[in-house]
């Protein structure tokens, strides 16, 4: 059955969170602060299944039908007739405060409003929010590229209700994603494995074990990842690494502290992302 779905924030994660749920049938209004940015996110979900076509995943029509499902807005008021709502906005407490409280101004009392935080305790959000909304509130944590990646974390706060769970399990089931319920700790499970990992990894470069060239290909052939940390680190960004692993950090102590080498590079314009230097990227 569909679903009236809001999204809130056109990043890489926001806009394909946005386009599976279209995907799926269901009625998306997305919005970010301008609409040139929103302008940018529906390009690039175009030219994203437009990529596709080539190796039949998709059909033009099928791409014209989900992205007539989009709409998107700069205003969050259009929010008030969304039944479940997910927040994809910066990975900083304040910057999901502000949306949050500003949603629960906006969203019908019954509405579901979801967080796709990586790392930040479902339960230190939902403090942003009056105790009445809480039972409504959960986490649900995609993976980049949400359009390919399977997995979601969804994760209940302290006072989120079993029915906001079962409500979240079945619209990530319904979307073609593979929910698992984690409990609400920071880094939740995905990210403490991973963050494990990449301290590691940096640290064998830092201690001249092996290049970041030479450790990508032996997690690739040795540990069979589709993918290196480098590599990853690159796609994602180190600077959004540093950030996760400081927050955990602050949670679980030594274990998760950056790398030097890390934010180092992070400070010194080598954090990776699109078309910016990284481990691997040149930024030409």
């Amino acid at each position: 059955m569909s679903q009236r779905i809001g999204v809130v924030g056109a990043g890489l994660m926001g806009a394909e969170i946005a386009l599976v749920f279209a995907q799926a049938g269901h009625d998306v209004l997305l919005n970010d602060r301008d609409q040139a940015s929103l302008d940018r996110a529906t390009a690039r979900l175009r030219t994203l299944m437009e990529k596709g076509i080539g190796r039949g995943f998709y059909k033009t029509e099928e791409i014209d039908r989900a992205l007539a499902r989009i709409r998107t807005t700069t205003e969050l008021g259009a929010f008030s007739d969304r039944e479940l709502v997910t927040e994809a906005v910066f990975e900083t407490p304040h910057v999901k405060a502000s949306v949050l409280k500003a949603l629960d101004q906006i969203c019908p009392t019954n509405a579901v409003i979801a967080s796709n935080t990586s790392t930040i305790p479902i339960s230190t959000l939902a403090a942003e929010l009056p105790v009445a909304r809480r039972p409504n509130f959960i986490g649900t944590h995609y993976f980049s590229p949400v359009s390919r990646m399977k997995l979601v974390e969804v994760i209940p706060g302290f006072d989120t209700a079993e029915t906001t769970v079962r409500t979240a399990m079945s619209a990530v089931t319904d979307i073609g994603k593979t929910p698992i319920r984690v409990k609400d700790v920071a880094g939740f499970a995905v990210n403490r494995m991973l963050h494990a990992f990449m301290i590691e990894a940096v640290k064998l470069v830092e201690e001249g074990v092996a290049t970041p060239q030479d450790l990508d290909t032996a997690c690739r052939l040795g540990l069979g990842h589709p993918i290196g940390p480098f590599a990853l680190m690159d796609a994602v960004t180190s600077n959004l690494c540093v950030q996760a692993q400081e927050i955990m950090q602050e949670a679980y102590g030594e274990r998760f502290r950056p790398p030097a080498l890390l934010k180092q590079r992070v400070r010194a314009g080598y954090g990776g992302g699109k078309g910016k230097p990284g481990w691997f990227n040149t930024g030409e």
